[in-house]
């Protein structure tokens, strides 16, 4: 099966490792609920459970499968404990109200049911203009905790590696490389080939680097790299169970 986004990304792979595990755990015939499900594209994962969607289907130009639901997450027109489990991937950064979601899929789950979600903290803005919040671990354990949610398990979803693999793609795509961009003249003409080559050698560190943070996941203690000094926190996937 190939791997949604996963070209150069290494987030998306473990992305995909998680909601895969997550798979393994629903039983045949339970009910799986993909709050925010875009295009859907992790549908296969839960082709022997019932799955359905839920989206608000307003980001302009943005792709979407045929919704079961099409809603606000702050208030799906379902009953009360209706699914088994609930996926959240990548979506809590796009709602302005993020307490008042997981209050309602806290809602939508059954008692013993499992919210699996997953939230950026390094990540520039997209889908704009429904673009929010990033999360620290904390701030997530907070939200969840405060909702109702037992936490069991907080991992990362990228390490160092990757979260400077996704710098140099940036850099590849964003750094100025024309000679106006640095004021003209000779010295603009130098600088401007200086970025060029620098966005050229970036491209190539970028899938260089993705690779490596598959084989080496560097994480530390609090953040994704052994030194406690770089900031460059990513992603975070926690799994939490209604009681």
């Amino acid at each position: 099966m190939a791997i949604y986004g996963a070209r150069g990304n290494s987030s998306r792979v473990y992305l995909h490792q998680f909601l895969a595990r997550a798979g393994h755990t629903v039983q045949p015939g339970q009910l799986v609920l993909d709050a925010g499900s875009g295009r859907a594209p992790y549908r296969d994962l839960f082709a022997h459970a019932r799955y359905e969607t839920a989206d608000f289907l307003a980001v302009k130009g943005k792709t979407y499968t045929e919704q079961d639901y099409v809603c606000d997450l702050a208030d799906i027109p379902v009953e009360d404990a209706r699914f088994d489990h609930v996926l959240l991937t990548q979506v809590l950064e796009h709602l302005p109200e993020p307490a008042t979601v997981l209050g309602e899929l806290h809602r939508v789950l059954r008692p013993g049911g499992t919210l699996w979600l997953t939230a950026p903290l390094f990540y520039a803005e997209h889908e704009r203009p429904y673009d929010f919040f990033r999360y620290t671990q904390f701030g997530l354990r907070h939200l969840l905790e405060r909702a109702g949610f037992m936490v069991e398990e907080v991992d990362w979803m990228e390490g160092y590696l990757g979260t400077l693999s996704y710098q140099a793609r940036m850099m590849s795509k964003a750094l100025p490389s024309t000679s106006a961009d640095y004021g003209g003249g000779l010295t603009g003409v130098m600088l401007a080939m200086t970025a060029r080559a620098s966005k050229a050698a970036a491209r190539r560190a970028a899938d260089r680097l993705a690779r490596l943070d598959l084989e080496h996941k560097f994480t530390g203690k609090g953040l994704p790299v052994a030194s406690h000094r770089n900031g460059s926190l990513t992603k975070l996937a926690p799994t939490c169970r209604v009681e």
